[in-house]
């Protein structure tokens, strides 16, 4: 029946091509598919190697645009190469939904106006705030990442050590905060769980890219936040303010494009961008070129985009990056 299957979708496939695999990208498929460790069937390997084709298709068209000023930014074929559109946005599972206002339990502290004036640019990298790219592998836990991302630069606020912490703790541990392990969550209810427990490091509890038992040990945990703070809805200039003033902020967005999955440089200006957000990552600072932009690092490893970050364009709610910006309060 599996077999069935996956000819049945292989000829679905075969049947909305207008020219056949192309052999001058032999070369280019072997190499990818030793740098990403893919291995298939036979029958499968036909299958994968048309719709990485038609993504490559996509990419030297929008590459080619982006050399006459049709677009701000290049694409670049990455891990995401052989997936179906299906495959790809089952990995995107930050939650959207308006009912975190609702959250019993979670205390919201009230904004603070007294933020001091702000430079054009601005890059926490450069300080020693942000740890090096992670990678969430196959399991859907963006919120974590951004999470850690977001309490990592406050815990070296504080301590001047900038010490990788664990999203498998927050994957583990935090369902009561109704989180679901590798299927979504929120950055927030990571902040309140945190708050209430504390969190280890990564070396003490390390990530395996699956939900396991929690084990949490309270006695070695390294980081502990008093709560939250959510920046205004949809007002940049406040969010570029307190991204200065206070350090990375966790950050939701929608990844579903093909401009977000492909996007290897340049400044994301995507109008056909979604503003319901499915992705969490992490601000890390903003600048200014041709468009002023938000720099942000994402968990999808140092193959995606600029060495794992990118740059999206700031003022126009890109992607929906300006709707529920939250950091911890240390």
């Amino acid at each position: 029946m599996q077999m069935k299957l996956i000819l049945m979708a292989l000829c679905a496939v075969v049947s909305s091509f207008k020219q056949p695999l192309s052999t001058e990208l032999d070369g280019i498929w072997e190499e990818w598919k030793t740098q990403h460790g893919k291995q298939y069937s036979k029958v499968d390997e036909g299958f994968r190697r048309m719709i990485w084709e038609t993504n490559q298709r996509l990419i030297r068209q929008h590459n080619l645009e982006a050399e006459i000023g049709k677009h701000t930014f290049t694409l670049g074929i990455n891990q995401f190469g052989d997936m179906t559109n299906k495959e790809y946005n089952a990995l995107l599972t930050a939650n959207d939904a308006e009912e975190v206002k609702s959250l019993d339990g979670i205390p919201l502290s009230k904004w603070n106006c007294s933020l001091s004036a702000a430079p054009e640019t601005w890059d926490w990298r450069q300080y020693g705030y942000v740890t090096p790219v992670k990678n969430q592998g196959s399991c859907g836990s963006c919120y974590a990442f951004a999470a850690v991302g977001a309490l990592e630069g406050q815990l070296f606020k504080q301590t001047g050590t900038l010490l990788p912490l664990s999203e498998q703790n927050l994957v583990d541990c935090s369902g009561d905060y109704h989180n679901n392990g590798c299927d979504g969550g929120l950055a927030m209810r990571c902040f309140s769980y945190v708050s209430d427990h504390g969190i280890m490091s990564e070396r003490k509890y390390p990530y395996t890219a699956e939900v396991g038992p929690c084990e949490y040990q309270n006695a070695t945990k390294e980081a502990w936040c008093k709560g939250f703070n959510r920046v205004p809805s949809l007002d940049e200039k406040v969010f570029r303010d307190t991204l200065y003033e206070v350090g990375p902020i966790a950050v939701s967005v929608n990844a579903t494009h093909p401009s977000f999955k492909f996007y290897k440089d340049g400044v994301l200006y995507e109008p056909d961008c979604s503003k319901r957000t499915n992705h969490a990552v992490l601000a890390v600072g903003y600048g200014s070129s041709y468009l002023d932009y938000w720099i942000v690092k994402n968990s999808w490893g140092t193959g995606w985009g600029r060495d794992g970050y990118i740059l999206m364009a700031r003022g126009y709610n890109q992607c929906g990056i300006a709707r529920r910006p939250v950091y911890p309060i240390m």
